[in-house]
């Protein structure tokens, strides 16, 4: 049964993040404002991990410089509050079954990054190289895929929806018009290359600070002051900010706390017990997950071209995740006692986990 545990939590962790693509659209169709979602989610977020902060790393964490914290603020407002307003807009403008697909693209993308900072190589002689540069195009093939075409699409399974607008499905096509939909699907790229940025810098930011847990404490919570300044700019209106007992409020706590919570310290326990490409091997799952419970509890209607762009980037993810396996078995180091060192594996998740 132990050696089922990790299976059975990476299908738990997916399960989260298809939760929370379902019902953070559910939210945003029901008008809830993108920048106040982001900012009400933050503050949730920092409310659950400011307390761990002080209990665990206020003894260990080492102390901070002004230039050090500077960075955090930065980092923060890089990858966290740009990205999260940022992806949150593409989903109005797309749909959760794109939102899953895309996430797919983070792995690459922060391969493809790494490539250009020359934190990565990728030798074109051997297969290992060849495999690298084919996931890099079959994600970017994924993305052009998703964004020029739509294709047929599959009719939902169910005609009344639990979450959303109560309406036809047919209601959303000026939402998801074809320039929307084009425009929606590079918002989206958009804030997977901010993140996945994110993800290549703070392995530099660890560095300089190493205490994991401060340092996310950190930086959430100079994330929800960043969040708030940019609701106050682009909501005046106090309507907007209003929590009421909806798929709003639904949304705010399942982030802040099932999202930040539940699923960072599952995630921290699956790379510790099975490694971080493990993890990310199971990404794909969400994608499944989501086409199901989009179409079960919204009503969305699947495109074919969102499939087709999806499983292309599936393909270009495990093209990426094979060079980088067959790579580590050549260069990683062993010990005088002839096992492999742990602490030299990178590992970078894919998730937006704060």
């Amino acid at each position: 049964m132990d050696g089922k545990k990790p299976y059975m939590v990476v299908i738990f962790i997916q399960l989260i993040y298809t939760g929370m693509y379902v019902i953070s659209k559910a939210a945003l169709d029901d008008g809830l404002s993108s920048y106040v979602f982001v900012f009400y989610r933050q503050v949730a977020a920092s409310m659950l991990l400011v307390p761990l902060a002080i209990i665990f790393g206020r003894k260990s964490a080492p102390p901070v410089s002004f230039l050090v914290l500077l960075k955090i603020f930065m980092h923060a407002l890089m990858g966290i509050t740009l990205s999260l307003n940022i992806y949150n807009i593409g989903l109005i403008y797309t749909s959760a079954t794109l939102a899953s697909a895309t996430t797919n693209s983070v792995p690459v993308i922060t391969f493809f990054l790494a490539l250009l900072l020359r934190m990565e190589r990728v030798d074109m002689k051997s297969l290992v190289g060849v495999a690298k540069a084919l996931g890099v195009a079959l994600c970017l093939a994924g993305v052009m895929t998703m964004a020029f075409y739509t294709g047929p699409h599959l009719n939902p399974l169910i005609h009344y929806r639990p979450f959303g607008h109560k309406t036809s499905p047919t209601s959303d096509a000026p939402a998801h018009s074809k320039q929307n939909w084009i425009k929606g699907t590079f918002i989206m790229i958009t804030s997977n290359v901010t993140w996945s940025l994110w993800l290549v810098l703070q392995r530099i930011l660890l560095k300089e600070y190493p205490s994991k847990l401060l340092l996310t404490t950190l930086q959430c919570s100079f994330s929800s002051v960043q969040s708030f300044i940019v609701a106050m700019v682009f909501e005046r209106h106090t309507s907007r900010w209003k929590l009421r007992l909806d798929t709003g409020l639904l949304a705010v706590l399942y982030c802040g706390f099932v999202v930040t919570g539940v699923s960072f310290y599952l995630q921290t326990w699956c790379i510790e017990k099975k490694g971080p490409v493990f993890l990310a091997m199971s990404t794909p799952l969400a994608l499944i997950f989501t086409i199901i419970c989009s179409s079960l509890f919204l009503g969305e209607l699947i495109h074919l071209g969102s499939v087709l762009g999806g499983l292309l980037m599936v393909a270009g993810l495990y093209s990426v995740f094979w060079g980088k396996s067959k790579e580590d078995v050549v260069c990683e180091p062993v010990n005088e006692d002839g096992k492999d060192s742990v602490e030299e594996r990178g590992a970078t998740s894919p998730f937006h986990s704060v």
